[in-house]
């Protein structure tokens, strides 16, 4: 019996290769015979850089840059022989921010820019940049202040990680879908909004691109759009190409189950997160969903999942939750649920 464990993190506790680390003693003990492989993944958001990390043979960077709020801080990227993995959340994402800090209408992406041109001083010349998790919503302006990024980003060629396909401006653009999750009022939502405008029409006289409705142009606070149309980056669907660098495909042959999970389990997770990705491609091999909490239980079966388990009990406080030591211990217990 082969089983095949493959999450994502469950962001606020525990990265992806701990949950698997985790599935894997679960699942060892409950099928002693069986022959399990983990395979920690990310959809191109937080934990991209740490889930590669875990499958390939990546150095891990470290680079000092400018925080959202222009704090110094090291951030780390990874260097894949001349290929340089960029997770933007490392550089300008929410958790570098306390609650009462988060401002986008101050943020700015500019440490991703930061890493960006460290990467091209050592060689690299191909990006895979993880999007997601920002704090920002400067449509990448942040990004292009960086003295020579233009120059540099016209010499490169980049790949985007991406799960979502929200615009670059609009009622479903990067400020009014995505600004009030980073601390923005609707007052100020609008104010973002009304700079996204401006700054697309500029985008659009200096290179020739109209992001303005793009598809996925607004990711991670816009900084997709800026990365198209000035290093002409492709967009591609960051669980899928995470999980083609990683072979999957090749490890789930001869898999008699595959286990996966999140966070928390939705609606949404059948929009292109990782769970779905893993389940469309098992190929038919049985797949269990064993997340955080799991909400819309119909429609998860419905897709496909089976068995569906949730980890943390309903009754316990959110702060115990979410602590790692509780987290752990409640992940093995739903794993031996799948006696």
């Amino acid at each position: 019996m082969k089983i095949v464990i493959a999450p994502d993190s469950y962001k606020e506790c525990l990265s992806a290769a701990q949950v698997a680390d985790a599935m894997a003693q679960a699942s060892t003990e409950l099928f002693p015979e069986a022959e399990v492989v983990t395979l920690p993944l990310a959809d191109g958001g937080e934990g991209t850089l740490d889930a590669l990390a875990a499958n390939l043979p990546i150095t891990i960077e470290t680079t000092p840059v400018h925080a959202p709020l222009g704090r110094p801080i090291d951030a780390k990227w990874g260097l894949w022989d001349q290929t340089a993995i960029i997770e933007v959340a490392q550089a300008c994402g929410l958790q570098l921010l306390q609650p009462q800090e988060r401002n986008p209408l101050i943020a700015s992406s500019r440490g991703a820019g930061e890493l960006i041109m460290a990467a091209y001083e050592k060689g690299c010349r191909h990006f895979i940049v993880g999007l997601g998790g920002t704090a920002t919503c400067d449509g990448g302006m942040g990004i292009l202040s960086v003295p020579g990024i233009k120059e540099v980003l016209a010499d490169c060629s980049m790949e985007l990680l991406c799960d979502v396909n929200a615009p670059f401006v609009g009622p479903h653009g990067a400020a009014r879908i995505f600004a009030p999750q980073k601390g923005a009022t609707q007052e100020e939502v609008e104010i973002l909004e009304s700079r996204m405008v401006a700054w697309a029409k500029k985008i659009l006289h200096e290179t020739g691109f109209s992001v303005a409705e793009m598809p996925g142009a607004g990711a991670a606070g816009g900084i997709a759009g800026a990365l198209i149309s000035y290093a002409q980056a492709s967009l591609v669907n960051g669980a899928k190409r995470i999980m083609d660098l990683c072979g999957f495909d090749k490890t789930v042959q001869g898999a008699s189950l595959v286990i996966t999970g999140e966070g928390k389990s939705d609606t949404q997770t059948l929009m292109g997160k990782v769970p779905v990705a893993v389940l469309c491609q098992s190929h038919g091999t049985p797949t269990a969903l064993v997340s955080g909490r799991i909400e819309d239980r119909s429609n998860l079966e419905q897709a496909g999942f089976q068995p569906i388990v949730e980890v943390s009990p309903r009754n316990l406080p959110i702060a115990q939750v979410l602590h790692p030591q509780t987290a752990l211990r409640n992940l093995r217990l739903a794993i031996l649920q799948l006696r």
